[in-house]
């Protein structure tokens, strides 16, 4: 079973191939409930994916990563934006 990051990942690179799909998630932003917005896309594209699903991917990509630096002591360097999933997905496929 994929998990959040896997599916986001593949579907970025699925819509690197298709400018249909592309425009369809680039329009999201524009939506009064991005968020919601780009999740019902995804899950009209065949990923269940959920806005909790993102935000939660974000944590604990976070957590990983902070964990990964001087042991994620209270010396870890701030890291800025690694925590937003959904930004860092669109980020990647302008």
């Amino acid at each position: 079973m994929r998990n959040t990051v896997e599916m986001l990942d593949e579907l970025q690179n699925r819509a690197l191939h298709d400018p249909e799909l592309k425009e369809k998630l680039l329009r999201t932003r524009e939506s009064e409930d991005p968020l919601g917005e780009f999740c019902r896309v995804c899950r009209d594209t065949g990923y269940e994916i959920y806005p909790m699903d993102v935000i939660q991917a974000g944590d604990e990509f976070y957590a990983t990563m902070k964990r990964s630096t001087n042991g994620g002591g209270e010396n870890s360097p701030v890291l800025e934006g690694e925590d937003d999933m959904y930004e860092l997905f669109f980020a990647g496929l302008k």
